[in-house]
Formats: structure tokens, sequence, C-alpha cells
């Protein structure tokens, strides 16, 4: 097993790139395996670490068909969905809460049955 090469922030050398910044290439890892990483050290904590592709061995980013649109319209409406009162709730439901929030923090000073 070999050891990745570790660069300092802002100090890696042309042809490697992050996930992100392959995607602002419209480019993907494409299988293969992490390069190299960035270390950007910090104080009293461990560093953060970006890890680096080679931006030669990477593929173009797959073209979005109208199924697979279709597919993101139908999960992204799912996440609006409240599980309890099965009503669109207007924003993605927080998975901390579970449910939307009226359901999750009912009003009680509000009568049953009114509007």
């Amino acid at each position: 097993m070999s050891t990745l090469p570790v660069y300092r922030w802002h100090l890696a050398p042309d042809g490697y790139a992050t996930r992100r910044q392959l995607r602002a290439r419209n480019l993907r890892p494409g299988g293969q395996q992490v390069a190299a990483q960035l270390e950007r050290p910090r104080r009293q904590r461990p560093p953060l670490v970006a890890y680096l592709y080679r931006v030669d061995l990477a593929k173009p980013v797959r073209p979005m068909t109208a199924a697979r649109w279709a597919a993101l319209a139908k999960a992204n409406a799912a996440r609006r969905i409240c599980p309890a009162c099965r009503r669109d709730a207007g924003y993605v439901i927080p998975t901390a809460l579970g449910t939307c929030v009226p359901c999750a923090y009912p009003d009680p000073y509000r009568a049953e049955g009114t509007a």
C-alpha cells in the first residue's frame, strides 16, 4: 500500500482537482483512486483534508436523460410530503424533525377542527 502525496492548501500542482473542481469542468473522477490530498492546518484541531483526483484520467459527466430528470423530480417531491399529515409542506421536510413543522410543534392554543 503506497501513501498519498500530501500538499498544503493552495499548493497542489497543476493536473489535480477536487470532486467539486472536476464537476465545475463537467468532469467526474470516473472510478479512479484518490491521487493526492490537500491539508489545511488549523489551530488546536486536526487539519482539514481534501482529496485530489487526476484531471487527465477524469471522464465527462454523464448527461441527464428524461428518465433521470423524472426520477429526480419524483424524489424531490417525496421529500416535501409530510409522513404524518400526508400534505405537501412546501419545503423539504427536515430530517431532524421527520415531519412538517406544524406536525412536529402543534399549536396548543388552536382548537382541533377550527380554521
